[in-house]
C-alpha cells in the first residue's frame, strides 16, 4: 500500500509550483490561477499520508505549535510576494522573475537556476511517488507471478520506469497545450480533493469505532495488533494531547520535534504556485495577493481542524504505526486512494509547467547568453512548448534514478531559499526607500521580511545542515558565473538603490568639523584636457589617492544659452567607459564654462558632497611638449569593437583629437597660474604633474640591476636660503612621497630625501634631526645630504653686481624676491637634480607659491620650466593642508 512507503519519500517531498504561460491574452481568474494551484500545492499528499503521523508523534499541544510556527514563517514570504506582486506589472517567471528585477541578474539568475532545478527534480520525484503508489496497489509482490485480484502490474525497475514515462507523458499533453487546458485539469483534481476531503470529515461522523489490523516487524518478528478507530472519545484526546516520539515504522529512526516539524513543513510550501502563474493572470496584482491569501488562511484552517478530529478519534498506535488509517476510516476506501493518485499527478504536472516557464524566463531574458536560445521558441498562443520538451526531457532522465531520497531533500531546500531570497528582494527595496517602490499592498514591514528569511534559513538547516549548505555554496558559484557572462541589463539594480541610501546616510554622519589630521587622505581632483593624452597620468593618480576620493574633471568652454542642449550629456558615457578601461576608481564631473579657469573653480566649489571634497587639485604642466594618444595603447579603446555596444566606431566620439603643436592652447599661462592661485585661496593643495607619458608602470619594476627609486626634495628650490624642511609644504610632499609608496605597484621603490646644506652649516645635525623626524613619523627612507654651495653662489643676489642695469631691471619688474633668481641658478638646480644616480621613477618637487603680481606669472612658468626640464616624471607640489601626527 502507499502508506507503507518509506517515510523520505514523502517528508522530503516539495511543494509542487504551478507555471505560467506567456500569451498574448492573460485569462486566468484569480480563483483558477491563483486559489486552485496553491490549495493543491500546499494540500499535497501530506494531507492525506502524513496528518496521523504528525499527531501521532508530537501530539495535539505540538502539532498547533508547529502549524503556527509553520504557517509564521510561510506568512512573512506571502506578504513579500503580495507586496512585490502588487508594484507593478510582472511577466512569466513568478518569484525568478520577481527576484531577478529586485535583486539583479546575478542573484535572480543563480535562483531562477536552482528554481528551475528543483521543479525539474520536484516533478520527477511525484511522478515516482505515484508509480509507487499504483505499484503498491496494483503490481504483483515480489516473488509471485500468477495475478490475483486488482495486483495485475508487473513489478520490476524498467516496469516503473514505463509507468512514470506514461504519466509524464500526460503530463507533458497537458503542458504542451498551455495553461488554459492546465487551469482545467487542475480544477478537475481541486474539486477530487474537496471531495475526498469532504468525506474524511463525513466519515469522522459516521463511521463506527472499530479495530484496524496492523501488522507490525520488529526484526525478524512479525506480529498483528490492533489499532483503534474510537470515534469521539474524550480519553483518546486526553491520551494524544502530549507528544510521544517513537520509531517511525517506515525507517526505524527515531522522531524529534525536528523531524516530524520538517515532515510537516511540506504541507505548508507551495505559497508560490499562484505567483508563477503571473503570466497567464488577468490581473497579476489583484489576484496573487487575494487568492494565496485565501490559500494560505484555508489550509491552515483546515489541517488544525483535522488535527482536532484526527486527535478526538484514533488511538496514539493506530497513528504512529499506520499513515493509511483514513482509507481505512473512510466511508468508501478508494476515496482516499483517488485523493492520493490526484494530488500526486497535480503537484507532478504543477513542477513541470511551473519549470518550463521559469526556463523560458531565464531564456526570454538572455541571462545565459545563446545557451537558452531554443528555449525561446513559443506557439501562436504564446505557449513556450519548446521550454516544456526541454523540461519534459530533464524529468525523463531525473526518472532514471529510480528513487529521489537524495535529490529530494537539497529540492526542499532549494524552494525555501527561493522563498528567503523573496523576502530578501522584498526588505531591499523597502531599506532603499525608493520612490518607484509604492506597491499597492500595505500589511508589511522590512521586519516581517527579515523574519520571513531568518525562518526560511532555520528551516532549511533543520532539515539538512548538509543540503542546506551545499545549496548555498552552489547559488554563491552561479552568482559569480553569471556576474562575469551575464549581459548588463536595464532593469534596474537594488544594489545602486542601496548603495545610494547609505551612502547618502553616511555622506551626512561624515562631518567636516570632526576632521582629524590622523585620518587625512587626499581627495583628488584630477583636471584632464584631453583624455588621449593624459592617460598615464590619470593611471598615476589613482594610485596616489590612497582610498580617497578621486574626481576626474574637464572643461570645456561654451555658453549654454548659444546651445539647443547640453553638449556634456553627451559625453558623459564616454568618460565612463574611459574610467572602466582603465580600471581606476574616479568620478568624472564635467562642466561648461566661458573659460578654463571659471570652470575649474566650478568644479572646485562643486565637486563632492560633505566631507568628501576634493583637497588637492593636479594639473598637467604648462609646457610645448608633443602629445601623443596615450588611448591607442589601451586594447578596450583600439580593438574594432567599441566599449559601448551602441557605438560603430573604436574609439569613444567625444574625444577631440589631439593637440597639434602648432595649434593654440585651451588657455594662457596667465590663465594657467591663475588657477593655481584660486586653488590656493580655496585652500586646495596643489600638484603640476611633468613628464607622465614617460611614466611605464609596467617596465619600470623589471630591471634586476638597478633599484627604482622616489625621489623627493623638500627645499623651496626659490627661496635657496631657507634650510626650513619642516614647513607645511614640505611635510606635505614628504606624506604624498609616503603614500605613493604604500602602494602595492610602489612597494618595490625605494623612498629617497635629498637634504641641501651649506659650507658653515652642520650637515651631521640637519641629517639627525631629519632622520629623527621621519622615524617620528614613521617614513622609511634614506635621506642623501648634498653641499650645494657652488649652486646656492648662483642665487642672483650674490652673483649680480650691486646697481647694474640688470639688477635694476630685476627690481623694477619684478618686485617678488623669488623673481629675481636667475636662470643659471636654475639650471643648476635642475643639473644637480639629474645628476643623482638613485634611477628615480618619480620626483616630488617643491612647488613655489605663485606670485600675486600677474604681471610675473610668465616668468613664474618660465622658472618651473627650467627647473623640471628633464627630470622625467616629476610632481611639483605645494601643500597647505596639515597632513602628519605624531600622536596615536
Amino acid at each position: 500500500m502507499a502508506e507503507r512507503a518509506p517515510l523520505l519519500n514523502y517528508r522530503l517531498c516539495v511543494a509542487p509550483e504551478a507555471g505560467s504561460s506567456r500569451g498574448p491574452v492573460k485569462k486566468l481568474s484569480t480563483f483558477f490561477g491563483v486559489v486552485v494551484p496553491t490549495l493543491l500545492s500546499m494540500f499535497s499528499v501530506v494531507l492525506f499520508l502524513r496528518i496521523g503521523f504528525v499527531v501521532g508523534q508530537a501530539g495535539l499541544y505540538q502539532t498547533i505549535l508547529m502549524f503556527l510556527v509553520a504557517y509564521l514563517i510561510i506568512s512573512m514570504t506571502v506578504l513579500s510576494v503580495c507586496a512585490i506582486s502588487t508594484n507593478g506589472a510582472l511577466d512569466a517567471g513568478g518569484a525568478y522573475y520577481m527576484i531577478s528585477r529586485a535583486l539583479g541578474p546575478e542573484f535572480g539568475g543563480s535562483i531562477g537556476v536552482m528554481f528551475f532545478f528543483a521543479n525539474v527534480c520536484g516533478s520527477a520525484l511525484y511522478v515516482l511517488g505515484l508509480v509507487e503508489s499504483i505499484v503498491d496497489i496494483f503490481g504483483l509482490p515480489p516473488g509471485q507471478t500468477t495475478k490475483s485480484g486488482i495486483q495485475v502490474l508487473p513489478h520490476s525497475y524498467w516496469y516503473e520506469i514505463l509507468y512514470g514515462t506514461v504519466i509524464l507523458a500526460f503530463c507533458l499533453l497537458v503542458c504542451l497545450v498551455g495553461a488554459d487546458i492546465y487551469a482545467k485539469a487542475s480544477f478537475i483534481i481541486f474539486m477530487i480533493v474537496i471531495v475526498v476531503l469532504v468525506t474524511i470529515f463525513i466519515s469522522f461522523f459516521t463511521i463506527a469505532p472499530k479495530a484496524i489490523n496492523i501488522t507490525v516487524t520488529s526484526g525478524n518478528n512479525t506480529e498483528f495488533r490492533e489499532g483503534l478507530f474510537t470515534g469521539f472519545n474524550l480519553s483518546t484526546l486526553k491520551n494524544n494531547l502530549p507528544s510521544k516520539y517513537v520509531d517511525d515504522y517506515t525507517t526505524g529512526v527515531v522522531m524529534s520535534f525536528a523531524a516530524v516539524f520538517a515532515v510537516m513543513f511540506n504541507g505548508c510550501t507551495g505559497i508560490m504556485a499562484g505567483s508563477n502563474m503571473s503570466g497567464d493572470l488577468r490581473n497579476p496584482s489583484y489576484s496573487i495577493p487575494r487568492g494565496t491569501i485565501t490559500a494560505v488562511i484555508f489550509t491552515y484552517i483546515i489541517y488544525n481542524i483535522l488535527s482536532l478530529m484526527v486527535s478526538c478519534t484514533c488511538d496514539r498506535f493506530l497513528l504512529q504505526n499506520n499513515y493509511g488509517f483514513l482509507e481505512d476510516i473512510n466511508i468508501w476506501r478508494p476515496f482516499v486512494i483517488i485523493g492520493v493518485y490526484s494530488s500526486t499527478l497535480s503537484a507532478a504536472m504543477s513542477t513541470l509547467i511551473g519549470a518550463s516557464r521559469i526556463l523560458y524566463a531565464l531564456a526570454k531574458d538572455d541571462i545565459f547568453d545563446k545557451l537558452l536560445l531554443p528555449a525561446k521558441k513559443t506557439s501562436q498562443g504564446g505557449n513556450p512548448w519548446a521550454a516544456v520538451l526541454i523540461s519534459w526531457m530533464l524529468v525523463q532522465l531525473v526518472l532514471f534514478t529510480g528513487k529521489l531520497n537524495t535529490i529530494a531533500g537539497i529540492v526542499t531546500i532549494f524552494f525555501l531559499l527561493v522563498y528567503a531570497a523573496v523576502d530578501l528582494a522584498c526588505l531591499a527595496l523597502e531599506w532603499a526607500s525608493a520612490p518607484n517602490f509604492r506597491p499597492t499592498f500595505h500589511y508589511f514591514t522590512w521586519h516581517t521580511c527579515v523574519l520571513g528569511i531568518i525562518g526560511c534559513g532555520i528551516m532549511m538547516f533543520l532539515i539538512s545542515p548538509i543540503y542546506a549548505s551545499s545549496s548555498i555554496a552552489f547559488m554563491l558559484i552561479l552568482m559569480l558565473v553569471l556576474h562575469y557572462i551575464s549581459p548588463s541589463s536595464s532593469w534596474g539594480y537594488i544594489s545602486q538603490a542601496l548603495i545610494f541610501h547609505q551612502v547618502r546616510k553616511y555622506l551626512l554622519m561624515l562631518d567636516v568639523r570632526k576632521d582629524h589630521v590622523k585620518f587625512w587622505r587626499p581627495q583628488i581632483l584630477l583636471m584632464v584636457a584631453n583624455p588621449r593624452t593624459s592617460t598615464q597620468l590619470i593611471s598615476f593618480t589613482n594610485d596616489l589617492k590612497k582610498s580617497g576620493l578621486y574626481v576626474l574633471g574637464h572643461v570645456q568652454k561654451g555658453n549654454l544659452d548659444e546651445m539647443p542642449s547640453d553638449p556634456l550629456q553627451a559625453q558623459y558615457d564616454s568618460w565612463l567607459s574611459l574610467v572602466d578601461a582603465l580600471n581606476v576608481k574616479s568620478f568624472v564631473s564635467l562642466t561648461l564654462s566661458d573659460s578654463v579657469r571659471h570652470g575649474v573653480q566650478h568644479l572646485l566649489f562643486i565637486s563632492g558632497l560633505g566631507g568628501m571634497r576634493p583637497n588637492t587639485l593636479i594639473l598637467g604642466f604648462y609646457d610645448d611638449c608633443v602629445s601623443e594618444d596615450g588611448l591607442q595603447q589601451i586594447p578596450a579603446f583600439s580593438d574594432n569593437s567599441s566599449i559601448n555596444s551602441d557605438q560603430d566606431s573604436s574609439l569613444p566620439p567625444h574625444f577631440p583629437p589631439v593637440r597639434h603643436h602648432s595649434s593654440p592652447k585651451a588657455l594662457s599661462s596667465r590663465e594657467y597660474v591663475g588657477i593655481i592661485s584660486d586653488s590656493i585661496k580655496m585652500l586646495k593643495n596643489v600638484c603640476l604633474a611633468r613628464y607622465f607619458n614617460q611614466l611605464n608602470k609596467a617596465n619600470l619594476f623589471n630591471h634586476k640591476n638597478c633599484e627604482v627609486s622616489i625621489d623627493v626634495w623638500p627645499l623651496n628650490p626659490l627661496r635657496p636660503d631657507s634650510t626650513n624642511y619642516v614647513d607645511t609644504c614640505s611635510l606635505f610632499l614628504l606624506q604624498m612621497a609616503c603614500i605613493l609608496n604604500m602602494v602595492r605597484s610602489w612597494k618595490k621603490a625605494k623612498l629617497c630625501i635629498f637634504l641641501c646644506v651649506e659650507a658653515g652649516n652642520s650637515a651631521g645635525e640637519h641629517a639627525r634631526k631629519l632622520k629623527q623626524l621621519l622615524g617620528q613619523l614613521r617614513i622609511k627612507g634614506s635621506i642623501k645630504t648634498l653641499h650645494w654651495d657652488s649652486v646656492a653662489a648662483l642665487h642672483w643676489h650674490k652673483k649680480m653686481p650691486q646697481g647694474s642695469n640688470d639688477e635694476d631691471n630685476f627690481v623694477n619688474n619684478y618686485p617678488s624676491n623669488s623673481m629675481k633668481i636667475s636662470n643659471d641658478y636654475l639650471i643648476a638646480v635642475n643639473k644637480m637634480i639629474l645628476e643623482q644616480d638613485t634611477h628615480p621613477a618619480i620626483r616630488f618637487l617643491y612647488l613655489p607659491r605663485p606670485p600675486a603680481d600677474i604681471a610675473v606669472h610668465e616668468r613664474y612658468l618660465e622658472q618651473l620650466d627650467i627647473l623640471s626640464r628633464d627630470l622625467g616624471p616629476t610632481l611639483l607640489i605645494h601643500g597647505i593642508s596639515a597632513v602628519f601626527s605624531t600622536d596615536l
